[in-house]
């Protein structure tokens, strides 16, 4: 069913303090936007990554997430990471609400699914989506290629055809099977 949904490091403590000062982080309920004004590039100097006149070539890689809130899809929105006057784009973004994200880099490194989120602007650790944090039995969900991840998801390494599920709420809110792999279209 879910399928069918689908068309620089530092201490613990330091890390939670960077991340939570994060220009125009998002840690509300609800729709949440590509988050891609006035607040996007002082948080792309704040992460350490680089406001830059075109897509990057030398690492070129995508991976492909699905988010859901208590059992229902939440799209991802196109344009994160991309400003918005065509002035720059950074080296993680979506082009549409496909899910697909887009690591066009000019230089080989790795990048994290936490980078991905603080491009974005949106709260994301082991125990809070946006405004949605872990209360009782509802809590944050992370699958990588269909396997339940039981480490800190922001340390999960975007790799080539990655399939992502994120989801916050009870686990019986989340579809099963969860997939192992996204499709991707022709060229990607």
């Amino acid at each position: 069913m879910l399928a069918l949904l689908v068309g620089v490091a530092a201490s613990g403590e330091a890390l939670a303090s960077q991340h939570a000062a994060l220009p125009g982080l998002m840690t509300n309920k609800g729709r949440w936007g590509p988050n891609n004004g006035a607040a996007l590039r002082p948080r792309l100097l704040a992460i350490g990554l680089h406001p830059l006149p075109r897509e990057g070539l030398v690492e070129h890689i995508h991976q492909r997430m699905v988010v859901l809130v208590n059992g229902k899809f939440v799209y991802v929105p196109a344009g994160i990471g991309i400003d918005k006057n065509g002035k720059f784009i950074a080296e993680l973004h979506t082009h549409d609400v496909s899910g697909i994200m887009h690591v066009e880099s000019p230089v080989k490194r790795s990048f994290t699914l936490g980078e991905f989120f603080d491009v974005w602007g949106l709260r994301f650790s082991k125990n809070c989506l946006g405004g949605y944090c872990t209360n009782g039995a509802r809590r944050v969900w992370v699958w990588k290629d269909g396997v339940l991840v039981k480490n800190d998801p922001r340390k999960i390494v975007l790799a080539d055809h990655l399939s992502l599920v994120i989801a916050y709420g009870l686990f019986k809110s989340i579809p099963k099977p969860v997939p192992k792999h996204f499709p991707f279209p022709k060229g990607y």
